[in-house]
């Protein structure tokens, strides 16, 4: 336990020194986002320091299974699905791929992820169990690329994918440490160490973005992670949803929301809740502090009643997302700015 501890440690020590190079490397090839009118910042900042997040969680991997610490399908699962991941949103961050690329690359990551982890588990929902089969594997393909992509479209403002990140993995280990799941803790914990590394960068006001190679990484780390959980226990993947709530709602609402507008959803916009929110308070920070309450204070304790009390998911999942819903439409969840 000793080395694991060590291993963490370092996590967040080579995520800290890499997001600096990786800021150096993106201020000298001139990597910077320069604000628009779809930006939410101001002032030009360079971009693609989430690399730092991808090397730092990549390179611990070997550690943990050569400690036997995570099977061979989790080990591979999570190396392919992020590498290919990453890979595409650093080519991303560079350029630019054709969008009809980057969603096929996106699902290769998953279809890997998915041959080495499988489908969906069966579910049990009110006392019936139901087992999806093939239909598991292609709605859980479609569930790791939203989540991928969400990611992407919440990463908008100082600090906030970051703290999301931070959250759902200190939230889920914490569950696992409450009902006996310590040999899941590993995995979370390391993401999170790598991920406070490159916060120390990325906190408001922020000195470096994280770019689309670090954002897509983590939603695609979180969306095999949930499903390694659910795989272990089914009351789990329940816990996950609900601690990934705040992108999940935000991002889901806004997207409906455009949808019934007619707009052009591929289009890059600035019409999340939290960006309303950004802009209505003047400031990236409380927003990134209020995601961070909303997951301490709303999210967490019902994700507990779950995993703890025997509160059904579902059910646990609805007082958990109704709120969010309300608040995203409140703050305007895909409406044209201005309106």
């Amino acid at each position: 336990m000793s080395i694991l501890l060590w291993l963490a440690l370092t996590v967040a020590v080579l995520a800290l020194m890499l997001t600096w190079l990786l800021r150096r490397y993106a201020l000298a090839q001139n990597m910077i986002d320069i604000p628009n009118m779809r930006s939410s910042h101001s002032v030009p900042t360079p971009r693609g320091g989430g690399l730092a997040i991808v090397i730092s969680f990549l390179v611990s991997l070997p550690f943990l299974w050569v400690e036997n610490v995570i099977a061979d399908n989790i080990f591979f699962a999570l190396s392919g699905a992020g590498l290919v991941t990453a890979i595409l949103g650093f080519l991303d961050d560079h350029g630019h791929i054709a969008a009809r690329w980057r969603l096929l690359g996106h699902f290769s990551a998953a279809g890997w992820a998915l041959y080495w982890i499988g489908g969906l588990p069966t579910i049990t929902l009110f006392g019936v169990h139901i087992d999806l089969g093939w239909m598991g594997y292609i709605f859980t393909a479609f569930y790791l690329v939203w989540l991928l992509n969400l990611y992407n479209f919440m990463d908008g403002i100082d600090g906030l994918a970051s703290v999301e990140a931070l959250c759902v993995c200190l939230g889920s280990c914490l569950i696992y440490w409450f009902v006996d799941a310590k040999e899941l803790i590993w995995l979370p914990l390391l993401l999170s160490t790598a991920v406070s590394g490159f916060l120390f960068w990325n906190f408001p006001p922020a000195k470096i973005f994280m770019g689309d190679a670090g954002s897509g990484f983590l939603g695609v780390t979180l969306g095999v992670l949930s499903l390694q959980a659910a795989w272990h226990s089914e009351f789990l993947l329940w816990t996950w949803l609900i601690l990934l709530g705040v992108f999940i709602v935000d991002a889901t609402v806004t997207l409906i929301r455009r949808l019934i507008k007619g707009c052009k959803v591929y289009e890059a916009h600035r019409s999340h809740a939290y960006q309303f929110a950004s802009r209505r308070m003047g400031s990236h920070l409380p927003v990134t502090l209020a995601v961070l309450a909303i997951n301490i204070f709303w999210l967490l304790p019902i994700a507990l009643c779950v995993a703890l009390l025997g509160l059904n998911g579902l059910i646990g999942l609805a007082i958990a997302y109704i709120p969010l819903v309300v608040l995203a439409v409140k703050y305007q969840a895909g409406e044209k700015e201005g309106v």
